[in-house]
């Protein structure tokens, strides 16, 4: 190297170009070919911080050790008479269901369960909003995992015009303090929004189309939420402000990796509560890149957050 030569800089991985709107409209999810563009954008979709998924292998040598200390927790929570809810949010293909399989696969089912409500019945719409959730909030000693919740009203009711705007206001009135008053009471809640990118939706919407194994997945409502992104995004963005308190905080957890979600929604879930035997090895701060609150890290750079 010559005396006033300086070392070549080592050349940044380019990340792939957002797609053009044109690509994103002529999107057809009975295509059985996704538009290249999309596809290459999914990862980075929604200010995503990775440019890979995290490897099987990987991803497999961090599970097991974190379901066993979900294990411990859950063996304190019955020990000790703990109430726990987790609620389960987000956009359609977010991963809401796997991320609550894989928080399942090992512990006790008598003292844990996933809750998933289909539509209400004639006499359930009858009743006050919350009371078909009440009936499945745990007793002592037991975990509950919603599968979306009562904040259906807050997203797809709101959206596809299954509840009024006078109902959709109450709600976002009355779920604070709702949420509240379990609080007081010494139920230990936790709210995920699993947040995916356009494209990375897409991509799975497409997924779900066109695999066999997957299409029993692929609904009316999921076909409808195709066109219905923007009004989605106004819907999270006021469910997040009216009911993001700080007796009941929203966790956001970036969801294009459904794996590296996974490792970080159980890592949160065990700062919940101290129990015996924690290896502090182990049980490491949830990643602050994927694991966040607010408006400003579900959409970094918005300036409407």
């Amino acid at each position: 190297m010559a005396k006033n030569d300086k070392p070549a800089k080592p050349e940044k991985k380019a990340k792939p170009a957002k797609p053009p709107k044109d690509a994103l409209a002529a999107f057809d999810i009975n295509n059985p070919e996704i538009p290249e563009a999309i596809a290459e954008a999914a990862m980075s979709s929604g200010g995503y911080p990775y440019d890979e998924k995290i490897k099987r292998k990987d991803y497999d040598e961090a599970l097991t050790p974190l379901q066993l200390e979900l294990l411990k927790f859950q063996t304190h929570v019955e020990n000790t008479g703990q109430r726990v809810v987790i609620l389960f949010e987000g956009r359609d293909t977010s991963g809401k269901g796997g991320a609550i399989s894989t928080i399942l696969e090992r512990i006790n089912p008598r003292h844990a369960r996933s809750v998933a409500l289909t539509k209400p019945t004639e006499a359930e719409r009858g009743q006050w909003y919350f009371q078909r959730y009440v009936q499945h909030l745990p007793t002592a000693g037991d975990m509950v995992l919603f599968d979306r919740s009562w904040y259906n009203r807050a997203g797809v009711e709101r959206v596809m015009g299954f509840c009024t705007p006078k109902q959709h206001a109450d709600f976002l009135r009355d779920a604070p303090e709702f949420e509240s008053l379990l609080v007081r009471d010494g139920v230990k809640l936790l709210k995920l929004y699993l947040s995916v990118g356009r494209e990375m939706q897409l991509t799975r919407f497409h997924e779900r189309r066109h695999n066999p194994l997957k299409r029993w997945k692929f609904t009316d409502i999921d076909q409808a939420a195709i066109a219905k992104w923007d009004d989605y995004t106004a819907a999270e963005t006021e469910m997040l402000r009216f009911t993001d308190t700080p007796d009941s905080p929203w966790t956001i957890v970036r969801a294009n990796d459904q794996r590296r979600m996974r490792l970080e929604v159980i890592r949160k879930i065990l700062t919940l509560l101290p129990y015996e035997g924690r290896d502090e090895t182990v049980t490491t701060p949830p990643d602050p890149k994927i694991v966040g609150s607010g408006l400003p890290f579900l959409r970094p750079g918005d300036p409407a957050t």
